[in-house]
């Protein structure tokens, strides 16, 4: 699949632009804070109905203005699409002129993989990083899994509301087991979902981190959970439960999964160089385009932020090449280094100055 077009409107610094893409390679190049990195956003915001930057999408209407609206026409191997998105007092979404209700609606529509700078840190920075990754992948391949997830959040908030009224008003403690069983019915889809997605990885990241490394690395991945089973849950949730009122919340549970990250049987967070995270990072991303193809028939659209600022020419390169039949849009700094790439594929460059496209 491929974007073939974006229109954007009163989007971050951008006033108004349309821009045909390429559906190979399309690098957007120019000074730091012209807004390059908001093309992606955009882009992101037409995938999974939110940025990648912030929680607050007011923060993404042009200053002064009162909405912003983004317009996404794109093409599937068996049909076209279109994707419009206006934000002003609210959001409202429409899928080729039909409004949607439900955001779990959108996502899927475009499949989109994203790496930022900020991807380095999914590796180094504790656990969320690495659900919010999971969580991405199988949103967009699983609806029902978006479902799950956002009930297991709101049943959490609630149980931790109630463990505060405990501790704090005497709250009976037996009207805990309503949230302790949805939450447990709720984690233990969640947990199936997840590890069959780390299996979908771990048959992908073998050979992908062997052909990046030359041989010399050996990536390999365990998910890491005490919820797979819902009576196993219950069980923790009742072992837990004075610690938990006294606390004021759930301290165990889907919410505090992990999976990590080894290199030849070390793992990586504790025994990784600064070039292993970084090239370990390249393996998850590229796999997960993988993953994505091998469940819809068609390769997700990559989106690479600031992408040669943490990588060297050769892994670059080898990282560009790698990847085949994929629309991939690029944002950097540094045209010249581009130059030096000598790159396999066709590609468009788009100057960004000051929220203007140059061509």
């Amino acid at each position: 699949m491929y974007i073939e077009k974006l229109k954007i409107k009163n989007f971050r610094n951008y006033e108004e632009e349309e821009i045909k893409l390429n559906p190979n390679i399309n690098i957007f190049y120019g000074d730091n804070a012209q807004g390059k990195t908001n093309i992606l956003e955009s882009i992101f915001l037409c995938g999974f109905g939110k940025s990648f930057r912030t929680f607050k999408e007011k923060e993404m209407i042009k200053i002064e203005k009162d909405f912003l609206e983004v317009n996404i026409k794109y093409q599937k191997s068996d049909r076209n699409g279109k994707i419009k998105i206006v934000i002003s007092d609210k959001k409202q979404i429409e899928i080729n002129g039909v409004k949607i209700k439900k955001l779990s609606e959108l996502i899927g529509n475009l499949n989109l993989v994203i790496f930022t700078p900020d991807d380095i840190q999914i590796l180094k920075n504790g656990p969320d990083k690495r659900r919010r990754f999971l969580d991405m992948m199988i949103g967009q391949l699983r609806p029902n899994y978006v479902y799950t997830l956002n009930s297991y959040l709101k049943t959490l908030e609630q149980r931790n509301n109630y463990l505060r009224q405990i501790r704090e008003e005497n709250k009976p403690e037996e009207m805990l087991e309503i949230w302790d069983e949805k939450l447990a019915e709720y984690a233990e889809i969640i947990s199936y979902y997840r590890k069959e997605f780390i299996e979908k990885l771990k048959e992908q990241i073998k050979e992908i981190h062997t052909k990046i490394t030359e041989n010399n690395e050996i990536l390999t991945l365990k998910y890491i959970t005490e919820c797979e089973k819902k009576e196993e849950y219950l069980s923790l949730l009742k072992q837990r439960r004075k610690l938990d009122i006294i606390k004021g919340y759930t301290t165990k549970g889907i919410h505090r999964d992990d999976f990590q990250v080894f290199i030849n049987d070390k793992e990586i967070e504790i025994y990784g160089s600064q070039g292993q995270h970084r090239t370990a990072i390249l393996t998850l991303k590229i796999a997960e385009l993988y993953v994505i193809f091998n469940e819809v028939g068609e390769y997700p659209i990559l989106l690479l932020d600031d992408f040669m600022s943490e990588l060297d020419e050769n892994r670059i390169k080898s990282f560009l090449n790698y990847i085949k039949n994929t629309q991939v849009i690029i944002t950097c700094t540094d045209k010249m280094k581009l130059d030096k790439l000598e790159l396999e594929k066709d590609y468009n460059l788009f100057k960004v100055e000051k929220g203007k496209i140059l061509t």
